[in-house]
């Protein structure tokens, strides 16, 4: 088997002294390869978010070691992290986060612009990024004039823009409802099969856990299994959102 893009070495994390110390994770030991859709779960405060944050080079590990492709990420300084995710890293949130009084095509360009990329690459590349998430020719309309659904999916062009490696997501499908959570889980399965994303999600919810083909449980700051899905549930086309039109 190739060599993981993603090691975490014995990584433990600790937030305060003395009496008020937490451990967030407790050494934990995880690799992931790349191509791989794996689902993050576990109760509040048993480390998954942890996790992700120090996966997403938003935190660093009080201990341990993490490898991306291979280079030690905790021994980097902050810029260099931050060179790192722009390059490799997109992450989708519960809350969307798009600029209120921004166009989708705007919100999607915006870590482009951050890294420095001109006008015109940025519209070409923010145009395909929303066809590839179903939103072609919705460009021009602000988060106020989408639906939930639509809204995640722009999130999602936005993450994706970049051409990341890796795609981090947050509950992903915690703001919608379950029809508009079924057709996020397709585009996510989509993306991870027909474009070679990496995908790691964290979620609550079991029924889109099953769309992951490898699962992973935190329980009080270590990971308490870690198992292949044999039966990951078989995503509709991620075409355009139903019932929704241009």
């Amino acid at each position: 088997m190739n060599a993981p893009l993603i090691s975490l070495r014995n990584v433990s994390k600790r937030y305060g002294h003395g009496a008020s110390e937490l451990m967030a994770l407790k050494g934990i030991d995880l690799d992931i390869h790349a191509g791989e859709l794996v689902a993050i779960m576990g109760p509040s405060g048993s480390g998954k978010s942890t996790a992700m944050n120090i996966l997403g080079c938003l935190d660093t590990p009080t201990a341990g070691q993490y490898l991306f492709k291979g280079s030690h990420v905790e021994a980097l300084s902050r810029d260099q992290r931050a060179r790192l995710r722009r390059r490799f890293l997109g992450f989708v949130f519960q809350g969307f986060n798009l600029l209120a009084r921004t166009s989708a095509q705007e919100n999607v360009e915006l870590p482009l612009l951050y890294r420095g990329d001109s006008a015109p690459a940025r519209r070409a590349a923010a145009v395909k990024a929303l066809d590839a998430v179903g939103l072609s020719g919705w460009g021009h309309h602000t988060p106020a004039e989408l639906s939930g659904g639509q809204q995640q999916r722009v999130a999602i062009a936005r993450a994706i823009v970049t051409q990341p490696a890796v795609l981090l997501a947050d509950e992903p499908t915690g703001n919608l409802d379950t029809q508009r959570s079924h057709e996020i889980m397709g585009l996510l399965m989509a993306l991870n099969n027909e474009h070679g994303i990496t995908v790691l999600m964290v979620t609550h919810e079991p029924d889109m856990a099953a769309y992951a083909r490898r699962m992973v449980h935190f329980v009080d700051g270590r990971i308490a299994s870690d198992e292949p899905n044999q039966n990951p549930t078989i995503a509709a086309p991620a075409g355009r959102l139903v019932g929704e039109t241009v």
